[in-house]
C-alpha cells in the first residue's frame, strides 16, 4: 500500500461569497459545487480545494448516502500551496499585484524553488510555489 497524493485540501472561510469570488476570479479555479452558507468546492489540477464555513462544518452533522461525515474545523489561518512551473512564478506575482492582492513575502529557497505568499479574504496563508521546492 502507498499513499499516492493529496486528493483534497480544506480551508475555512467565514465569508464564502467573497472567498468564492477570490478563488474563481483571482486564482482562476473552476467551481465544482457550492451550498450557500456551508461550502464551495473548486477543481485544482488533479485535486480539489474545499472551502468550508467553520461554523457549519464544526457544528452541523452531515450525512452522504446514510454515512456520517465527521465534523471538522479549525481556528486561525490555514495554509495551502499551489504548484506552478518556474516560468510562471513572475507572471503570477504580476497578476496578483495587478488584482490588488498584497504580496506578503517572496522566498528563493536554498535547495531550489521559489515561493510567493499572500492571503485570501479569510486570512488564510496561500503560497504559489515552484515544484523544485520539494523535489528530492
Amino acid at each position: 500500500m502507498k499513499l499516492r497524493g493529496v486528493l483534497e485540501s480544506v480551508l475555512y472561510c467565514d465569508d464564502l461569497v467573497s472567498s468564492e469570488r477570490f478563488y474563481s476570479d483571482i486564482l482562476g479555479l473552476e467551481r465544482i459545487t457550492s451550498h450557500e452558507g456551508r461550502h464551495v468546492f473548486f477543481r485544482c489540477g488533479n485535486g480539489v480545494v474545499l472551502l468550508f464555513n467553520p461554523e457549519h462544518a464544526s457544528t452541523v452533522p452531515t450525512e452522504v448516502n446514510g454515512s456520517p461525515i465527521p465534523m471538522h474545523g479549525t481556528k486561525g489561518a490555514g495554509h495551502l500551496a499551489f504548484r506552478v512551473d518556474a516560468s510562471e512564478i513572475d507572471p503570477w506575482r504580476d497578476h496578483l499585484v495587478g488584482k490588488g492582492v498584497e504580496i506578503e513575502s517572496e522566498v528563493t529557497w536554498s535547495g531550489g524553488g521559489r515561493s510567493i505568499y499572500f492571503r485570501d479574504p479569510a486570512g488564510n496563508s496561500l503560497e504559489i510555489a515552484t515544484a523544485e521546492l520539494w523535489q528530492r
